[in-house]
């Protein structure tokens, strides 16, 4: 299991934003979509949820990190923030975009990503998408994570080889997939 010390964490991104770079590529992706809700599934420190707030939308963090989400707390102190596992997680409603950013299907259990699919779906609106970006090279390939949507009756809509949309290529070592509901 991955430890992780949120500040430290959120500290690269910090120092990347203040050189410049835009590290809000992920919430820039899911504004496509214009949602007027989205739950940041794998939050982390928050980073793409307390963007998409600044944007307008109505956010909802989940990480199964303490130490991530003391940092997301103590920066997105309007933002609702829960500490849970994805793969088991019921908030009760769902949302226009359930967004994984930041590899998150990577740093589950070995042999979980099915559950979390599963679990992230039961959150995405009937109307809605679910978008997860992660290298291909780690174990869990693309085929494995269509699959894997495929089995909680999620098809494939679209698909890039970056946050900020260019092409997929089978060669890519990092895709964004973008899932709807097969009958929709």
């Amino acid at each position: 299991m991955v430890r992780w010390h949120g500040d430290e964490y959120q500290r690269r991104f910090d120092e990347l934003a203040s050189s410049g770079v835009d590290v809000h590529g992920e919430a820039t992706f899911v504004m496509r979509w214009s949602p007027g809700s989205a739950l940041d599934a794998g939050c982390g420190t928050g980073r793409v949820a307390i963007e998409l707030a600044r944007r307008g939308v109505e956010v909802v963090g989940v990480d199964v990190d303490a130490s991530m989400l003391r940092t997301a707390r103590a920066n997105g102190p309007g933002i609702e923030w829960h500490e849970h596992d994805l793969a088991s997680l019921d908030l009760g409603r769902t949302f226009d975009v359930v967004v994984l950013a930041g590899n998150v299907p990577l740093f589950t259990p070995p042999a979980t990503q099915r559950a979390l699919v599963v679990g992230c779906t039961r959150h995405v609106a009937a109307d809605g998408v679910l978008v997860a970006g992660f290298q291909l090279d780690r174990g869990y390939g693309i085929e494995a994570y269509d699959a894997d949507c495929a089995a909680a009756g999620l098809r494939v809509s679209e698909r890039f080889s970056t946050w900020s949309g260019d092409p997929f290529a089978p060669s890519d070592a990092y895709a964004v997939s973008v899932h709807r509901f097969t009958d929709r």
